[in-house]
């Protein structure tokens, strides 16, 4: 793909990431919590090019469940930059023909079942309103006219390259304002066709979000409890079918697969931080109490045994010192 073709220079950030691990630091500075959905595929880059007025961040991702908090003052936008990108946004699919549009505030969720290539261009609050947004603190998902999406993707593309092979293009705000400029023009040309009703209304499923949220709160809360389906929609006033219908619209699986999911990762997180406890420890902390199930399940999720995961976690908290 393209990070191929670039390199790091005093424009252009470029980072690589080798495992999820190596991910977190980073993605904790942007108010980011992923569950990686396929620890042995992991990938994940991203360059940064700041422009006087905005920066261009052009990611790959990896197959994940992302909540996100967007803050963005000034507006951002993001672009799909290949044709075969996959999502969804608390149950509204997002492929390469859409490109969506927030100023604000804005609490996310998105699955991405596979690796994806997409652009956020995040704007200053000092730039001069060009009518983009429809209202504050509301993520829409938009219908792009073809032609202009692929003009704003090769431009940004052309502003990375540029940024890679000829920095000192940026030392200058002359030419890096016309470049910033180039830019603005083609997302006027995005912004100006009118979207269809299904691209233009906000994303739905807020209900959806805030009862996936009341879950995640509930199992960080009591992560050893086990959990009842029933039990757990009478205590959020909703029926066994509205639940489970949330989790499947917002994280795309089952609430037993999305319970068990969150809580391998939470026991991978302990047993690689952990000082001295053992696996079972570990594991019965998290609520697994069947340990021949529970290292079964991990070794599916993690292709490693939890025992494994435990050696590493004590041998590098052993060279840390």
């Amino acid at each position: 793909m393209f990070f191929d073709a670039l390199a790091p220079s005093s424009a252009l950030q470029l980072v690589r990431f080798a495992d999820v691990d190596a991910f977190r630091p980073a993605e904790s500075l942007e108010d980011a919590r992923s569950i990686p959905l396929d620890v042995t595929n992991f990938a994940a880059a991203r360059a940064v090019v700041n422009l006087p007025a905005c920066r261009i961040i052009v990611a790959k991702s990896f197959a994940r469940i992302l909540d996100t908090s967007y803050r963005a003052p000034g507006g951002m936008v993001i672009l799909p930059m290949t044709d075969d990108l996959r999502a969804t946004s608390s149950g509204v699919n997002l492929d390469a023909r859409f490109f969506v549009a927030l100023r604000g505030n804005h609490d996310c969720h998105f699955v991405e079942p596979q690796i994806n290539y997409h652009a956020l261009i995040i704007f200053s609050p000092l730039l001069r309103d060009r009518g983009w947004f429809d209202r504050a603190d509301k993520l829409w998902v938009r219908v792009a006219d073809s032609a202009a999406q692929l003009h704003a993707r090769q431009l940004v593309l052309d502003i990375l390259r540029t940024a890679s092979v000829e920095p000192h293009m940026f030392e200058t705000t002359e030419v890096a304002g016309h470049l910033q400029e180039g830019l603005l023009l083609a997302l006027d040309d995005l912004f100006r066709i009118d979207p269809l009703a299904v691209g233009g209304a906000p994303v739905a499923g807020a209900r959806s979000a805030k009862l996936v949220q009341q879950i995640d709160d509930y199992i960080a809360a009591y992560p050893t409890a086990p959990i009842y389906t029933a039990d757990l929609a009478g205590a959020f006033g909703v029926s066994v079918r509205t639940l489970s219908g949330a989790v499947t619209k917002v994280r795309g699986m089952s609430l037993h697969q999305y319970i068990r999911l969150k809580r391998l990762w939470a026991t991978r997180t302990q047993l690689l931080r952990s000082s001295g406890a053992s696996v079972a420890t570990c594991a019965r902390a998290q609520g697994f109490h069947h340990l021949g199930e529970f290292a079964a399940a991990y070794r599916a999720t993690f292709h490693e045994a939890p025992s494994a995961t435990l050696a590493r976690g004590r041998q590098t908290g052993l060279s840390a010192h």
